[in-house]
């Protein structure tokens, strides 16, 4: 497990706060797999980036050896979370709530590591619950203090309704860190009353307290609204890796690091060398390529993150191999090796042996990967990926 000051730094990375630091400190020091829990009301089970920053800081959790428990609240969903809402939200059916929750997770797994999730329903445990099981825990709080919760005020002012149920909605919400343990819960910075009302509840069942840590609302691609799809300034989880690719690399330069800090899994030292990087001259445009290939990968495997840059409509990137890449045999009558420049001249990915040594000197010619000198020499019976100038590719066998 990573030294408690570096976990601790890439855990705060681009939190909005975290209550209480001092005793986040203490849970990471004491050596101890971390019970990290989050809940989602399966309402929306079609995710974009904004709805990714959560589970990716969920994802370093597990990085750094911890456990997650994805909750999922088709007990709490079938209520219906009021934070927000101006008007009482209609509680979803059993069956909604069912197929919501299988989208989910079939989507959140993209992120999370299977292996190391916890995937737990609240029904579990509220199912069983009795009417004096909910009156204990309905007395756990008082009317006035739901009334602080700012959503609830100024509804309550306007003389709009609230119905009794919605107050149950933070303390069922608290209860379920009692019946996971947990040691942290995430959510957004609209969540901070529920999460808090979770270390309330918890030290009236006598454990210690959950750290409550709250992660900010991702702006979309406008710079200025937060991420939405009926804004159309997001990004899909399930959208196809050129749309995504193309989106991405015309993000702002203004919240190029922004996106880093919240969606990537790289090390703060990784993200500073991109940094230094930038302030040399780096092309920003070439950050963000770096940006959109891992999250690329992350959703669509690593096959269409190296592909990203042509399948968004692009000119082939350096280092990409075009899909449709000629299979060239060129016969060396049983020489063992046989030159490059010789190679380049009979596969006709020169038009002669004068332009090949011109690409050869100019260092225009790759093998593999790898730029290739004048001189040097290819054994027969092997098969080699050249790219000879910009635009000349094939893989070629030397019998």
């Amino acid at each position: 497990m990573t030294d408690v000051a570096s976990a601790l730094a890439l855990l705060k990375r681009g939190t909005h706060e975290i209550l209480i630091e001092d005793e986040l400190v203490k849970k990471l020091e004491s050596g101890r797999k971390l019970r990290i829990k989050a809940g989602f009301d399966p309402t929306a089970p079609d995710l974009h980036l904004g709805h990714s920053v959560l589970l990716t800081k969920m994802r370093l959790f597990q990085e750094l050896g911890h456990e997650v428990i994805f909750l999922i609240g088709d007990f709490t969903g079938r209520i219906g979370d009021p934070t927000g809402k101006n008007v009482t939200r209609k509680p979803l059916t059993e069956e909604e709530v069912r197929a919501n929750a299988q989208t989910y997770k079939e989507q959140v797994f993209k992120i999370l590591d299977p292996e190391k999730t916890e995937v737990r329903f609240n029904s579990e445990w509220f199912s069983a619950m009795t009417a004096a099981d909910m009156i204990e825990l309905a007395g756990q709080s008082t009317v006035a203090r739901m009334l602080e919760r700012d959503d609830f005020n100024k509804r309550y002012k306007s003389s709009q309704p609230i119905s009794i149920h919605e107050f149950l909605y933070p303390l069922v919400q608290g209860y379920d860190s009692v019946a996971l343990k947990a040691d942290v819960e995430m959510g957004g910075t609209d969540q901070t009353f529920n999460l808090l009302m979770g270390r309330e509840i918890q030290k009236h069942f006598g454990m210690e307290p959950q750290v409550v840590i709250t992660m900010p609302l991702l702006e979309g691609l406008d710079g200025v609204q937060k991420m939405s799809k009926s804004l159309g300034n997001y990004v899909g989880v399930d959208e196809a890796p050129g749309s995504m690719f193309n989106k991405l690399v015309s993000l702002p330069d203004s919240l190029m690091w922004r996106y880093f800090e919240l969606l990537s899994l790289k090390s703060n030292e990784e993200i500073e060398s991109l940094k230094r990087d930038a302030e040399q001259g780096a092309n920003p445009r070439d950050i963000k390529m770096i940006l959109a290939r891992e999250l690329i990968a992350r959703y669509h495997g690593e096959e269409a993150a190296a592909n990203a840059h042509r399948s968004a409509g692009n000119q082939l990137a350096e280092g990409e191999l075009p899909e449709d890449l000629p299979e060239i045999e060129v016969d060396f009558e049983g020489s063992a090796q046989a030159p490059i420049a010789a190679v380049l001249n009979r596969s006709g990915l020169a038009n002669n042996s004068a332009q090949a040594k011109d690409m050869l000197g100019n260092g225009r010619v790759k093998v593999d990967g790898e730029v290739v000198a004048k001189d040097h020499m290819l054994d027969t019976g092997k098969s080699y990926v050249i790219q000879a100038g910009k635009k000349r590719y094939a893989r070629v066998t030397l019998c």
